[in-house]
């Protein structure tokens, strides 16, 4: 009875091989299994921010420290991988937002948001091209964008408007896609344009600020 009992408290006490976490594909992950994965993430964002989405595989592995049938294992087709790596950003792009407005005022948080952004899209050379190329592993990804960016990215002009520190119109969709706009600039143009562009269109945020709420969505609509 007590090695039964010895027996069935080993297989319930936790080591380091324990399940602990969920990968991209929605299969449980071990310890060490999760740190591969992690490695693996990050090696393909610091390989597509250098070289665009269209970075082979191989050199992705060799980054992370892995081998190519470990990435396979976890991305069963390239695209899962590209696709993996954008919703983290995504999410890193939201808990920033949040970090942001309890470290900073409400209008430094959002311009110091606006650039980790700005850093975001610069980084996703050639995702435009794969979305629209109809690969099944992008189809949710706007939606995804829309859903966390645009809760994040409301909270911050909320609170930079009722402190007065910009203008109550603005719409967070609109300019997730004006910001997103002028961090492409055209070819032969250096990313100090980009910069300059936005710095631009966040001195506009200021017109009318102070000046109360706006009409309502749907009364704007409206009128428009």
């Amino acid at each position: 009875m007590k090695s039964r009992a010895k027996a069935v408290r080993s297989r319930k006490a936790p080591t380091a091989g324990t399940p602990s976490a969920v990968d991209v594909t929605g299969r449980t992950v071990r310890v060490d299994a999760q740190r591969n994965l992690d490695a693996l993430l990050e090696a393909a964002k610091a390989v597509f921010d250098a070289s665009g989405v269209d970075a082979g595989v191989r050199e992705i592995a060799k980054r992370a420290g892995v081998g190519i049938a470990t990435v396979y294992r976890h991305f069963p087709q390239r695209s899962d991988l590209v696709a993996a790596v954008y919703r983290r950003e995504v999410d890193a792009c939201v808990e920033a937002a949040a970090t942001l407005a309890k470290e900073h005022e409400p209008r430094e948080a959002l311009v110091r948001w606006i650039h980790r952004y700005m850093s975001f899209i610069a980084s996703k050379r050639g995702l435009v091209a794969a979305y629209r190329a109809g690969v099944p592993a992008f189809e949710a990804l706007p939606a995804y964008f829309r859903k966390n960016l645009e809760p994040a990215l409301q909270a911050l002009l909320d609170a930079a408007a009722a402190a007065g520190r910009i203008r109550h119109d603005v719409e967070p969709y609109e300019l997730l896609w004006a910001i997103a706009n002028l961090s492409t600039p055209p070819s032969g143009v250096g990313p100090q344009y980009s910069r300059r562009m936005v710095g631009l269109l966040i001195d506009g945020l200021r017109y009318g600020a102070g000046q109360g709420a706006p009409a309502s969505k749907a009364s704007r609509r409206e009128r428009g």
